[in-house]
């Protein structure tokens, strides 16, 4: 690599992030249009968003994070609940088809390094090689993170609608208001951290990623230190 750097990172890093990040959030945003579609909302697609134009889902901030760290967000998919045919369970399933998507994709990714090491193993060696592995463990982490971080049972996130399919609907209003502050707490200490170097974010919530990322490699390579 050369000696450049973006954002505190090598340049071909920053470079490759770029499409990794456009793939994970794109399909992450057209699973959740799909899904809703399917359950019989056609409120995305009538709006344009079940496309692969990445453009109609960028989230300025949430691409911000995502292109400094593993943590991120799209603009999100609108869903009318009053057409779905069970609000409450599709709302649900809706909410999870996102993070799904970036756990298969996290896979897929996974298991094109695991293939190419098989039946190539000199590829990585090779200067092309290097960036192509690279970019597929970027991918890898960012759909990992994308994933993961969706899943915190956080309002707005996917979690916070996940978890509230499962609650008492007399439980649902004080649950969200209860989580409602938590996003901007989160930007707080993402800009206190690029102000000062001390990544606060990833010391609170370190201890449940890695887990969770050691579980991705472990169904993916067979090895949760495949390659981290």
């Amino acid at each position: 690599m050369s000696g450049y750097t973006i954002l505190g990172m090598p340049y071909e890093v920053f470079i490759l992030r770029i499409p990794a990040i456009l793939f994970a959030l794109t399909i992450h945003e057209v699973a959740h249009g799909w899904a809703a579609l399917k359950l019989g909302d056609p409120t995305a697609r009538d709006e344009g968003r079940i496309t692969l134009n990445p453009i109609s889902h960028l989230d300025p901030l949430g691409t911000l994070m995502l292109m400094t760290g593993l943590f991120g967000w799209a603009k999100p998919v609108p869903v009318n609940g009053y057409n779905l045919r069970n609000p409450k369970r599709d709302i649900m399933l809706v909410s999870f088809a996102g993070p799904l998507s970036n756990i298969l994709q996290a896979v897929f990714f996974g298991l094109i390094i695991r293939g190419l090491v098989a039946f190539s193993p000199g590829y990585f060696e090779t200067a092309v090689g290097q960036h192509v592995l690279m970019f597929l463990i970027l991918a890898f982490s960012i759909n990992c993170g994308l994933a993961f971080f969706n899943l915190l049972p956080l309002y707005p996130l996917d979690g916070s609608k996940i978890v509230a399919g499962f609650l008492p609907d007399r439980h649902i209003p004080a649950y969200m208001n209860a989580t409602r502050h938590a996003l901007p707490i989160i930007f707080g200490l993402v800009i206190f951290g690029a102000f000062t170097g001390r990544n606060i974010l990833s010391s609170i919530l370190g201890p449940i990623f890695k887990p969770f990322m050691y579980f991705m490699q472990l169904i993916t390579f067979g090895d949760g230190s495949a390659i981290f």
